[in-house]
């Protein structure tokens, strides 16, 4: 049998069995092992599937590259070594001009490729929405989150809010959940999150949303996103702010939209009203303290 014939033969099962292997593959597996995906595919967000493709793509890109110049180096390992019997030095050669410009033209092209679909990717997720079905205000403080869930006035006079505490931990050292600041978010409409921060630099992070976005003094970011999927997610500071940077944590709360409008409710029967953004300066909410206890020894 010729060569190309048993080499023809021999692609099939191989391309069969690769074919076979990725169908088998459950959602997760399939975006590189990310967070955010379950295993019925439902993504996180509306932006998740695209975020996490760029990522699996940057690195299928970097392994080939990766493959074809360890294959190169071994090549020219095994058949440039010194064998038996050589001495000296062998033939040195000063340049090779085509192989200097393809090892410059290559990493450019890939180097510019991919800025290219991180950029068009990072202008999908931050364009804002026109009209956001839900608008809210993250304030970021050492060490904890404010949410503030704005209203239609324009004073704000009916928006309602949540001051929350840097977590709280037990005597075993486990982080108690239910003390931790609580975002809630309506499925499937369209979020708008204003990013402020009282004194530092902080970092906005959904884990399982695959995205965050830095909150600066006097520089407020935003981030316009759907999320898709009901469930609970952790969030967290992604920038080193201070002495208890990992004690700042929060809650993300996806619900429908009936429950949703309930816990605003709820917020306003507890008189948690009006905006806070300039009613409240920097907190400080000291480690191993509620709220109350920080305030009393503030005085």
């Amino acid at each position: 049998m010729p060569s190309k014939r048993r080499l023809r033969w021999a692609a099939i099962p191989i391309a069969a069995a690769s074919l076979v292997t990725i169908v088998g593959c459950t959602p997760t597996e399939l975006h590189g092992y990310l967070p955010g995906f379950t295993e019925e595919g439902t993504p996180a967000t509306n932006q998740t599937d695209g975020i996490a493709a760029l990522w699996t793509g940057s690195w299928i890109a970097a392994l080939v590259v990766g493959i074809i110049t360890w294959g190169l180096m071994l090549w020219a390992m095994v058949v440039y070594r010194r064998r038996r019997g050589q001495t000296g030095l062998p033939v040195q050669l000063r340049y090779n001009m085509p192989i200097e410009i393809f090892f410059t033209t290559v990493p450019l092209i890939l180097v510019i490729g991919l800025f290219a679909f991180t950029a068009r990717e990072q202008t999908k997720i931050e364009e804002p929405w026109a009209e956001p079905d839900v608008h809210i205000t993250a304030i970021a403080k050492q060490w904890a989150w404010d949410f503030q869930y704005d209203g239609d006035e324009e004073d704000n006079s009916d928006a309602v809010w949540t001051m929350g505490i840097q977590a709280q931990v037990d005597a075993d050292g486990n982080v108690e959940e239910g003390e931790l600041p609580r975002l809630v978010l309506p499925v499937d409409k369209k979020i708008t999150i204003d990013l402020q921060s009282r004194d530092v630099i902080h970092s906005f992070w959904i884990i399982d949303f695959l995205y965050k976005k830095d909150m600066y003094q006097g520089h407020d970011n935003s981030w316009s996103f759907i999320p898709t999927r009901e469930g609970t997610y952790q969030g967290k500071c992604a920038e080193l702010c201070g002495e208890y940077h990992s004690a700042m944590l929060f809650e993300v709360d996806v619900v429908s939209n009936a429950e949703y409008e309930s816990y605003l409710d709820g917020l306003e029967d507890d008189g948690q009203t009006g905006d806070i953004n300039d009613a409240y300066d920097r907190l400080q909410n000291l480690p191993g303290t509620t709220g109350a206890e920080a305030e009393e020894e503030g005085h």
